[in-house]
């Protein structure tokens, strides 16, 4: 199973997105994502999501909070566990990312944006500061199948 980072980083009211555009053969293409990737060999999900930021935003965190892991189940795709964080404490400038474009977005315009539905799932989550949770999702293509939520099935 695939082990990835996610992190939204938040400034004022606005989360900082990904819209994935770039790259050819993405799972994600055409998505609005939050910023993040694959751990590499021997590294923990905080190395992997010190890393991912700096490289796709040019931004360094100062702290950060891990809020959950999102286990995502597919029958087209590798099952990958995400190790989901946010941070509001972060410095520098903003680079070009070569994955996408990087895009400060208001959180109220957020579920207006192409996203994976089990994302607003979480997204909302972590907009009311929930406790940690364990998520998991599974979809048959990129239709939204199931959901639960601590062991608790949302559909």
């Amino acid at each position: 199973m695939k082990q990835t980072t996610l992190c939204y980083i938040k400034k004022d009211n606005q989360y900082l997105m990904l819209h994935r555009i770039k790259k050819e053969n993405d799972i994600n293409k055409d998505k609005w994502i939050g910023i993040g990737g694959k751990l590499e060999e021997g590294e923990t999900p905080e190395q992997c999501l010190l890393r991912e930021v700096k490289e796709e935003t040019g931004l360094t965190l100062n702290s950060y909070e891990y809020r959950g892991v999102v286990r995502f189940l597919s029958d087209i795709y590798e099952a990958e566990d995400m190790h989901l964080y946010t941070s509001k404490d972060y410095e520098g400038d903003l680079i070009e990312c070569n994955e996408g474009v990087l895009e400060w977005i208001d959180k109220d315009k957020l579920y207006d944006l192409t996203l994976w539905e089990g994302d607003k799932i979480f997204l909302g989550l972590i907009g009311t500061d929930a406790d940690f949770f364990h998520l998991t999702v599974e979809y048959k293509g990129d239709k939204l199948k199931s959901a639960t939520i601590n062991n608790k099935k949302l559909f």
